[in-house]
C-alpha cells in the first residue's frame, strides 16, 4: 500500500567534508532496517546517485526526490536545456515570513522519463525560488533542478513542491540552530570520530529538548547553562525531579 503523503528527509549534512564522502555507503545501511514502503525520501544532491536509486525502489519499494547538482553533470545539463525555455509554471506557492516575500514557482514533465541516464525518474522539475526583502526590496532568485521516481498520477506538480519544500524546512530549521545554539559552523574537533560523535551528541540535545520543553530550543538552553541541578532535573536523573517549563 502506498502513502504518498509521507515523506522522510535523509540528512546529509555534517560538519566535516570526510564525513560526506561516506555518506553515500551508511545510507542504504540506515534504512535497512526501517519499513518505508511508499514513503518519499528526499536528499541531497550528495546522495542523487543510481544505485541509492534501485536500492530505494528495487529494495525499499520506496520513492526518491533527489536534487540534482554538478555532481551529476549530463543529467545536470539535459535538465537545464530542457527547462531554459520553460514559460507558465505548473503551480506556485507565496509565503510571509521572516521579513520576507518568498515566491516559488514549479515546472514539472514526464517526456525526459526515457530519456535521462537515470534509473526509474517518474518525473523531472525545475523549481525557481524569488525572496523579495520587506525593508530593502532587495530581490534574490534561485533556480534549482530535480527528479522523482513518482509519476504524475502519485504526484502533481502542487505535491512535488510541498515535498521540496519540506525538504528544506527541515534541512534550514535543524542547520539554525546547530548554529546559533552550538556555533557548529565553527566547530574545530576534526580528529578520528568526534566530529561525528559531537554532531550526533548536539542533535540528541536537540532532539530531548524539543520533545519534552514547552519553549523553543534557545531558550530552554540558556535557563539549563545557568545550573548543573536544572540539567539534571531536565533529565530527570535526581530523585526530586523538577517538571520540564
Amino acid at each position: 500500500m502506498l502513502h504518498p503523503k509521507k515523506v522522510v528527509k535523509y540528512n546529509t549534512n555534517n560538519c566535516t567534508a570526510a564525513k560526506q564522502t561516506n555518506e553515500i555507503k551508511i545510507a542504504a545501511p540506515l534504512l535497512d532496517p526501517l519499513d518505508i514502503d511508499g514513503v518519499v525520501i528526499t536528499a541531497d544532491a550528495l546522495l542523487t546517485q543510481r544505485q541509492f536509486a534501485r536500492y530505494l525502489v528495487e529494495n525499499k519499494q520506496a520513492h526518491y526526490h533527489f536534487t540534482v547538482k554538478a555532481n551529476q553533470p549530463r543529467l545536470l545539463e539535459d535538465l537545464q536545456y530542457y527547462f531554459k525555455n520553460r514559460q507558465t509554471p505548473d503551480a506556485t506557492t507565496t509565503s510571509y515570513g521572516h521579513g520576507r516575500i518568498e515566491t516559488r514557482k514549479i515546472w514539472v514533465t514526464s517526456t525526459l522519463n526515457n530519456y535521462l541516464n537515470f534509473p526509474y525518474v517518474g518525473q523531472a522539475f525545475a523549481i525557481e525560488r524569488e525572496s523579495t526583502e520587506k525593508k530593502t526590496k532587495k530581490v534574490s532568485r534561485e533556480l534549482v533542478y530535480g527528479i522523482t521516481s513518482q509519476a504524475e498520477f502519485d504526484a502533481s506538480a502542487a505535491k512535488i513542491l510541498e515535498t521540496n519544500r519540506g525538504h528544506w524546512c527541515i534541512e534550514n530549521s535543524c542547520h539554525y540552530i546547530l548554529d546559533w545554539c552550538f556555533d557548529e559552523d565553527r566547530c574545530r574537533i576534526r580528529t578520528g570520530y568526534g566530529p561525528e560523535n559531537i554532531t550526533r551528541l548536539r542533535r540528541f540535545v536537540v532532539g530531548i529538548v524539543k520533545a519534552t520543553s514547552l519553549k523553543g530550543v534557545a531558550e530552554t538552553m540558556r535557563k539549563l547553562t545557568m545550573s548543573v541541578r536544572m540539567v539534571f532535573d531536565y533529565l530527570k536523573m535526581t530523585k526530586n525531579t523538577a517538571k520540564p517549563r
